[in-house]
């Protein structure tokens, strides 16, 4: 009896250990991608485990992931490791669910925040905290490209911030050979890139933001003799800083198609055109924020519909555009007047919108509208802006795309106008305009 139970134990044992040795062989251990840089007489490639990897991707920060990927893209960037609602693991994570790949933000002190750079027990910290982070997840498969801070020449006069990113880069090759280093830049100068061949020599790539000059970048990095290879990070509508004001100093948004016309222009003229340097691009924002107004930047409206520029970004990494396109933009007016009108009213006047709108597939549109009043929560460099609260309209009159109310109590407005097709495409435009007594 004690010789059949000991074969017993035997077999189980066996049979534990053959089971074990089958769980593991089904769940490989994952392995960081190895990701370099191919240098052919100055034409610049970018390669993941050896093969060609051309940036199609966006910025994004929450929870876009999967329509990034159902538009084929293949690569977003972040501009820290957690978000505030995921963290940097539980972003890679999704990124591998859906293919893509990352450019991974690192949070750098920025001295417009307060960051001292003579501080030296200070930038040590920083460099501790950081190599924490990608200590964390240096070996994820979806981790490509580290961007060590963001727009960190923004309102600065401190160079040693540049000391600081080649000491964070350094650290990194160090601890993580596998990925590449970059920075971003807010535009571009002489200045700036003496800096970066001066002071950040261990960075793989350079990184520039851009928006309305975009189409000069190629001609500018010429000029100030940058040779070697980069990608765009953002770039995307006409920016708040670059558009005409009203007299009462209200910058004018353009409206969704003509933003659209221009993300399609821009692409062409300002990235694609380099197949030398340049190594792709992340347009800004796949998503929503709050900047300046609601609709600026975001790709997307707050509800989660498409604007028209998200049909160019498929077009652009597709060659082909989406089977329902999203409705156009023909004409918005406040009293048969633009944006570019100064348009005052007086208070308790009635006021005249009327939004014009072409849509292709001749879809049914639905129409809605929005009053706000103009923001003063106004920051730079894309900081937190609080959100202006919806005020109720006093409607008069309402049909299909035009709207009668009376103005509101004096003080600086904006009305909204938006256009949807049923299929989650929504055109939207706004005017600003002024209220007296």
């Amino acid at each position: 009896m004690k010789t059949f139970l000991t074969l017993l134990l035997g077999f189980v044992i066996a049979l534990g250990t053959i089971l074990n040795i089958k769980k593991k062989s089904v769940m490989p251990i994952e392995s960081p991608v190895k990701v370099t840089l191919n240098n052919l007489q100055g034409k610049y490639q970018l390669l993941v485990n050896g093969k060609p990897f051309y940036i199609k991707g966006a910025g994004l920060e929450f929870g876009e992931i999967a329509s990034l990927a159902k538009h084929n893209g293949n690569s977003f960037r972040t501009w820290r490791t957690s978000n505030g609602k995921q963290s940097g693991k539980q972003i890679l994570d999704e990124a591998k669910k859906y293919g893509l790949m990352v450019t991974m933000g690192i949070e750098v002190g920025r001295e417009r925040h307060g960051f001292d750079y003579d501080n030296p027990e200070v930038v040590q910290k920083q460099l501790e905290n950081i190599k924490k982070e990608v200590l964390a997840l240096k070996d994820h498969p979806s981790l490509m490209i580290w961007a060590i801070g963001n727009e960190l020449n923004l309102h600065y006069s401190n160079p040693k911030v540049w000391n600081a990113v080649n000491e964070i880069s350094k650290m990194i090759h160090e601890i993580d050979p596998n990925h590449l280093t970059t920075t971003t830049l807010a535009g571009i100068s002489q200045k700036e890139i003496n800096y970066i061949k001066e002071r950040c020599t261990d960075l793989d790539l350079l990184s520039i933001q851009m928006y309305g000059e975009l189409p000069e970048l190629p001609k500018l990095l010429k000029k100030y003799n940058w040779r070697g290879p980069y990608m765009v990070t953002e770039w995307g509508a006409t920016g708040h800083w670059e558009v005409p004001k009203t007299s009462w100093g209200a910058p004018i948004e353009e409206h969704s198609s003509l933003k659209a016309a221009n993300y399609l222009q821009r692409y062409k003229t300002g990235i694609a055109i380099d197949t030398k340097q340049c190594l792709g691009s992340y347009v800004f924002l796949w998503g929503q924020k709050q900047e300046r107004t609601p609709t600026w930047y975001g790709l997307f409206l707050e509800n989660g519909k498409e604007t028209e520029s998200v049909d160019v970004m498929h077009y652009i990494w597709n060659d082909a555009w989406p089977e329902n396109k999203t409705p156009q933009i023909t004409s918005f007016t406040l009293n048969n007047k633009t944006a570019y009108d100064n348009v005052v009213v007086k208070e308790g006047s009635i006021v005249s919108a009327a939004l014009e709108i072409t849509d292709l597939e001749k879809d049914d549109i639905h129409y809605r509208w929005e009053l706000l009043k103009e923001s003063t929560s106004v920051q730079e460099g894309g900081d937190y802006e609080e959100r202006p609260k919806n005020l109720k309209i006093k409607t008069i009159k309402i049909s299909k795309g035009t709207l009668e109310f009376k103005a509101p109590k004096k003080g600086n407005y904006r009305l909204f106008g938006y256009a949807n097709d049923g299929h989650s495409h929504e055109a939207t435009a706004n005017i600003p305009f002024r209220v007296t007594e």
